[in-house]
């Protein structure tokens, strides 16, 4: 279960008898969740004025950075390909798996100095995962633009005799090459009516070569076959052959065209191995970036909410509940009776009205601030 719960109540006459109380209704008489504190530093308050319009801001900037974090982790698992169990082992906050880098959370004092006002460091964080987005688009769309170019070439390389490249599968042998009077043409014979070519293919035009033809490959359905002809006699041949239901492949052999694939095909082979290692090791890093700053934001949003619901001086207590699956209505209902008197309108608000600073239109309202963290991020189960 990667589901947390994000919660703070204020602190009653130490902040650790909250935690005491929260502690003994949610795991000591029965198992409905695991439970860390979840520290937060000693952040700059402001005015209440800055609190509530930041409140809002925070909301839209925790659904923006949660998207980039998505995104980032979804393409890592798209450039994965064929190793996409070992997207979660990629998918990493400073070097520790997602649930040990929110259990064990520490504000990170370098990138966001909380001597820095609180307006500042959502500033910050929201310059970081732009950038993040920017840069994801660029690679994505250079490294996918390159995929699908290859993707393309292999395609041709594939598939049926009837749409595929020639190139791989024809020598230079199977030709007459360089004569004024003779072509040697390229049909394509359902299994099923191979007799019928070999009886029928020297009389489907006047100028066919007698004994010519040589059935240069076959795949599960048709027969690739060459035949050599005079050239005034090539749209007769066409023409007849197609009533027979045999398809004439427009194919001429030019060696430097061929080459020219084969090495286009090869270069960017190794275009993208070569792109590969520094894309991954891109979105790692900037995976924990985006991941490490979304749970900051977390962070902010409990604080400018606790402060605002529970008042000056900054006094409550930051809690991390990961649920119990099966358990979560009854610890709905645990917290609800713990923490119903901070709130005499809880019962009544309507969740749909919409209050400055509470955010009530966009999720559920407690009597305790509550935010979700769903570490559930990539749209297939790995």
């Amino acid at each position: 279960m990667t589901e947390f719960w994000l919660i703070s109540a204020p602190g009653e006459k130490t902040c650790q008898q909250t935690w005491d109380k929260m502690m003994v209704v949610t795991t000591r008489t029965n198992n409905l969740s695991t439970n860390n504190k979840f520290n937060i530093p000693d952040l700059k308050v402001g005015t209440l004025d800055v609190l509530v319009g930041l409140s809002d801001e925070l909301a839209k900037l925790d659904t923006f950075v949660e998207s980039v974090v998505k995104k980032v982790a979804q393409y890592m698992a798209d450039v994965l390909e064929d190793s996409r169990d070992k997207v979660q082992e990629n998918l990493l906050a400073n070097g520790v798996d997602l649930v040990t880098y929110i259990t064990r959370f520490q504000w990170d004092m370098a990138k966001y100095p909380i001597k820095q006002s609180l307006k500042n460091i959502s500033e910050i964080i929201s310059k970081q995962a732009t950038q993040i987005d920017n840069d994801l688009k660029a690679r994505a769309s250079a490294y996918n633009n390159l995929k699908g170019n290859l993707q393309n070439l292999e395609r041709k390389n594939a598939g049926s005799l009837l749409t595929r490249s020639l190139a791989d599968i024809v020598k230079k042998e199977d030709f007459v090459l360089d004569s004024e009077y003779l072509i040697t043409m390229l049909v394509v014979v359902p299994k099923t009516s191979y007799a019928e070519w070999q009886k029928t293919y020297e009389t489907l035009a006047e100028m066919v070569v007698p004994r010519s033809t040589k059935l240069l490959f076959e795949d599960n359905d048709s027969g690739l076959f060459s035949v050599t002809l005079f050239r005034k006699a090539v749209d007769d041949f066409k023409h007849k052959a197609r009533e027979n239901k045999f398809t004439v492949r427009d194919f001429q052999y030019n060696e430097e065209e061929m080459k020219a694939d084969k090495e286009e095909m090869t270069r960017l082979s190794t275009d993208k191995k070569k792109q590969f290692g520094p894309l991954v090791r891109w979105l790692k890093v900037n995976f924990s970036e985006a991941f490490i700053a979304w749970i900051h934001i977390k962070a902010l949003r409990v604080f400018v909410e606790s402060v605002l619901r529970y008042g000056l001086p900054v006094n409550f207590q930051a809690m991390l509940l990961q649920p119990n699956k099966k358990n979560m209505k009854k610890l709905r209902e645990v917290l609800y009776d713990l923490y119903k008197h901070l709130d005499s309108s809880a019962a009544i608000i309507d969740a749909s009205m919409d209050i400055p600073g509470l955010n009530l239109s966009q999720q559920e309202y407690y009597p305790y601030v509550y935010y979700k963290i769903d570490c559930n991020l990539l749209d297939f189960k790995v």
